[in-house]
């Protein structure tokens, strides 16, 4: 039987593509900025990798924000403060990884789900 591969492992940029990358992909890491290095990195691995996984974050922001709004009590003093602090924590440690040119994978759920974004 074949074993089934749960692990992500993305594709190693050169040392070259880390340091050119390193100046934009953090940019991935707030809100909607992750266009900045989407449309002006587009060959770089390095860079793709942080702006899929802040694509990933945006979107559980906007999930976190819809569910903790329309939830009453539970969504607004658990999910909505819990959610942003978990999301404001992930985007800091992306936002250093990405300066110290790490191939950083964001646990819950997003490197998966960013790996699976092709462009």
């Amino acid at each position: 039987m074949d074993e089934v591969k749960t692990t992500v492992e993305p594709v190693q940029p050169t040392p070259e593509e880390v340091e050119k990358g390193k100046g934009m992909a953090w940019l991935s890491y707030i809100g909607i900025l992750w266009l900045v290095p989407l449309l002006s990195m587009k060959e770089n691995t390095f860079a793709k990798w942080h702006v899929k996984q802040g694509i990933v974050l945006s979107i559980y922001g906007v999930a976190v924000g819809i569910v903790g709004s329309i939830i009453p009590f539970l969504g607004w003093f658990v999910i909505l403060p819990v959610g942003c602090i978990l999301l404001i924590v992930f985007e800091i440690i992306g936002i250093v990884q990405s300066l110290q040119g790490k191939m950083w994978k964001c646990p819950l759920g997003v490197a998966p789900l960013a790996a699976k974004f092709k462009f």
